[in-house]
């Protein structure tokens, strides 16, 4: 009588079907072979593009779609609307900044660097505490992180002078944080590696752009950490938290201990970016608690889909490009119009939209799965 293969082969499948089934749920888009290849490809084009292109600005599109990702899981998984994120961003760019021109060498820039994704959850843990357990919901949240965000950016901006030195850094005011390390990890003495932003040879084979590949490895490893979480029985209560939190919590589940954890992962998240920022400028000044800059993560969620992972980096990175070319006040007015015709017609997202477009396509979704992969491919 045939059994089953127990062989290296059915290992293998028993091992990727476990994997798949920690990345795929009713909570996140892409739950089939034909996704996990289209996202393959997508990665080795990514891994790709500074052989062929220049890394360089693109870097940048990388480490901003971590803050993206950040808002998409407090605003799109919990219900919480925040124009915090920068602020967190802000204070992690901030704390690598002091610590790494204090302390240059690799030990004191790898500790920089987790002091500031340190600095920022505890930051966003901190409001996070005063505002959910002082009851503040709904739209009053995002008004004290709205107010939290401006009051930020007007401390910082008259911060300049020797009395605002810390140590070796000066905060500078308006006139931001000039000589910030490059980022480098590692152990002095021991051993470490510098990662430059700008194009290095690599063997002499092609140009190599060490900071592009960091930023890339570090999204890929959020997208798909963030999609285990909200696919596991702690995503499924945040989700709960969204639609209804009375009856969420009538059933039991602690609201508010839901709420203050994703906040704090979110600014977490948030500083990361903001570490990654500073490192990669070597400089970083008040604009970043600006309001301007508080408006594009919602827009950039608002657009790709605030329910949608994937729909957050898709419509950073695309938005951030058109941004940076068109430049000037335009793009801005151009970025409000889109998130009002977005809001209006497309209130899902792109990402979402699309998704659900395809579902209704001529070939099956069954087709597409796995026997043992879960069916739904659209968030609702």
């Amino acid at each position: 009588m045939a059994t089953e293969s127990s062989g290296p082969v059915g290992t293998d499948r028993g091992a990727l079907a476990r994997i798949r089934g920690r990345l795929e749920g009713p909570n996140t888009i892409g739950n089939s072979r034909g996704f996990w290849l289209g996202f393959a490809v997508a990665v080795l084009a990514l891994a790709a593009f500074p052989v062929v292109g220049s890394g360089e600005s693109f870097s940048l599109f990388l480490v901003l779609a971590l803050l993206g990702l950040s808002l998409s899981l407090v605003w799109g998984y919990s219900g919480v609307l925040s124009f915090g994120q920068v602020v967190f961003f802000g204070v992690g760019g901030y704390t690598f900044g002091v610590v790494s021109i204090n302390f240059p060498d690799p030990t004191g820039i790898t500790a920089a660097a987790v002091a500031g994704v340190v600095g920022g959850g505890v930051t966003a843990a901190l409001l996070g505490y005063f505002m959910f357990y002082g009851g503040v919901r709904d739209v009053y949240v995002t008004i004290i992180t709205l107010v939290t965000t401006m009051a930020m950016h007007t401390f910082m901006a008259q911060t300049a002078g020797s009395a605002w030195t810390i140590g070796e850094a000066p905060l500078g005011g308006f006139n931001g944080m000039p000589g910030i390390p490059l980022l480098e990890l590692g152990i002095t003495g021991v051993g470490s590696f510098q990662f430059v932003y700008n194009e290095m040879s690599f063997l002499g084979l092609f140009a190599f752009d060490p900071f592009y590949y960091l930023a890339l490895a570090l999204l890929l490893a959020t997208y798909l950490g963030l999609r285990v979480l909200v696919n596991s029985d702690f995503g499924r209560v945040m989700v709960a938290v969204r639609e209804d939190q009375d009856r969420t919590q009538m059933f039991g589940y602690d609201v508010k201990r839901i709420k203050l954890l994703t906040f704090t992962l979110g600014g977490a998240l948030a500083a990361l970016s903001g570490v990654l920022y500073a490192a990669r400028n070597v400089y970083i000044s008040p604009p970043v608690f600006a309001l301007w800059f508080a408006t594009l993560p919602v827009i950039w969620v608002s657009v790709g889909g605030r329910k949608s992972l994937l729909g957050a980096v898709i419509a950073t990175i695309a938005i951030e490009y058109f941004r940076l070319s068109v430049q000037g006040e335009m793009a801005l007015v151009v970025l409000g119009a889109m998130l009002l015709v977005f809001i209006l017609a497309l209130p899902g997202g792109i990402v979402p939209w699309v998704a659900g477009k395809l579902s209704e396509s001529a070939v099956p979704v069954s087709e597409l799965d796995d026997a043992d992969a879960p069916g739904e491919v659209s968030e609702s």
